[in-house]
């Protein structure tokens, strides 16, 4: 069957499926390997510690694959300026270019005027309409099962992306709890032009930085298993359920500010678990969707796979 959505014809991919922005874990290897298989893989940009940095990950992206990729930024989780990072996005072309967890607009006038695709993530109807307004391309509707960070409200995927759909004119991308053919099919269904996922591309093998004791972390999990931290400081985020975060849950209901959470919630505690393994000596991002992960496959096997599942579904409804 055809997969041409507004999405496919947007960003020239395959399928309608983009791979998330993922902090610490999208680099080369993996975004490449999701751009090779017909979605849309994506460089993490904030992640790394120089413009110099970005631009020799772009570099090796585009000698790993000749299809299109994106960067994504992350301006609201990083406490230091953006501008010189986007523009080596520019500088070296790169296709598309995502934003997340800040207001879009700073990136979006750079990017204004070259030939880039925009998408930015969005977890309100508002949000959205205010994307399009800025010049969005498309946008990324994350509901509150997703991995990482959320919106400020409980509203799950299923009602999310309808309300965000019938909202603006530009593409809809659905996010959260997502992780397989059955996924797919119901973000189509919802009227979005495609899905984003996080969580699953972490357990596969191209995402190389993502310690194995985090993969197992997330293929033993079940739908109990993810907890939300960050609610009292305003930036509700979802992560695997640990002793780490059961402590940060405390000191939230004692409300010590940020400055009693910092150390907690610190890039530095986050790369313990997901770089070194020390699954309870730091946190690791995770959506509910961990529910229906059950195993470590190569991207091309995951895509192919989800592709095949949506594909049954499809012809059992209309025979």
């Amino acid at each position: 069957m055809s997969w041409n959505t507004r999405i496919t014809t947007l960003f020239n991919i395959k399928y309608p499926i983009i791979q998330g922005g993922l902090a610490y874990l999208a680099y080369a290897d993996l975004a490449a390997a999701v751009s090779n298989a017909g979605a849309l893989g994506q460089i993490t940009a904030m992640s790394l510690e120089s413009p110099e940095d970005l631009r020799n990950e772009i570099i090796r992206v585009k000698e790993l694959t000749n299809r299109p990729f994106g960067v994504n930024f992350a301006i609201g989780q990083h406490n230091r300026p953006f501008e010189d990072m986007v523009q080596v996005a520019i500088d070296e072309k790169v296709p598309v270019i995502s934003v997340t967890g800040g207001n879009p607009k700073g990136v979006l006038d750079m990017v204004n005027g070259h030939p880039i695709k925009t998408l930015v993530l969005v977890a309100a109807k508002r949000q959205a309409q205010k994307a399009e307004e800025l010049g969005a391309d498309a946008v990324i509707v994350v509901g509150h099962e997703g991995g990482g960070h959320l919106g400020r409200t409980d509203t799950g995927t299923l009602v999310l992306t309808p309300q965000v759909v019938d909202s603006v004119t530009i593409p809809v991308i659905a996010s959260g709890g997502i992780v397989d053919g059955r996924g797919l099919m119901a973000g189509l269904a919802l009227g979005a032009d495609g899905i984003e996922m996080g969580t699953r591309f972490i357990a596969t093998k191209e995402c190389i930085h993502a310690h194995p004791l985090y993969k197992k972390a997330i293929i033993e999990a079940d739908e109990n298993s993810t907890v939300i931290i960050k609610r009292s400081l305003g930036t509700p985020a979802r992560a695997l359920k640990n002793t780490w975060t059961d402590k940060i849950l405390q000191l939230e209901e004692k409300e010590v500010g940020y400055e009693g959470l910092k150390d907690y919630i610190s890039g530095a505690a986050n790369r313990n678990f997901i770089h070194k393994g020390e699954t309870n000596d730091g946190f690791g991002w995770a959506g509910q969707g961990v529910a229906g992960i059950q195993n470590i496959p190569s991207v091309h096997e995951l895509i192919e796979k989800i592709i095949s599942e949506a594909e049954d579904i499809k012809n059992k409804w209309i025979e």
